[in-house]
């Protein structure tokens, strides 16, 4: 399995970002899909999920700024962030898991499978 996240970068508060995390090696539909991130001396937090189903889980920090989206077809999800804060600066890190309870969505422990990481940069 590998799961390969692009599209980070510096970008001004306001501003926004479309992050992508393409899988392969796993049957893509069938999986929860997860964004994490972690900034510089702090825990890797979760910032937005989505089921297989197609229903999404966010962050009460990211909630109405930021969506969840997959193309199973291009077995792609999709992290648009909008109305950054120098807040959100961090690495963003894509997961992905099979067997999770949506309790446990949120926890970094819950996925087997995770991308290398695209940095995003909000200056102020």
């Amino acid at each position: 399995v590998q799961l390969q996240a692009s599209g980070g970068g510096l970008v001004q508060a306001g501003g926004s970002l479309r992050l992508s995390c393409v899988a392969s090696g796993l049957s893509f539909s069938r999986y929860y899909l997860t964004w994490f991130r972690q900034a510089p001396g702090k825990e890797r937090v979760f910032v937005s999920a989505i089921k297989w189903n197609g229903t999404p889980f966010y962050a009460d920090s990211v909630k109405g700024r930021f969506t969840i989206s997959r193309d199973n077809a291009k077995n792609t999800v999709y992290l648009r962030m909008n109305s950054l804060k120098p807040e959100d600066t961090a690495v963003y890190f894509c997961a992905a898991d099979r067997q999770i309870i949506n309790s446990a969505v949120s926890r970094p422990d819950s996925y087997a499978y995770w991308g290398q990481g695209t940095l995003v940069t909000v200056s102020s």
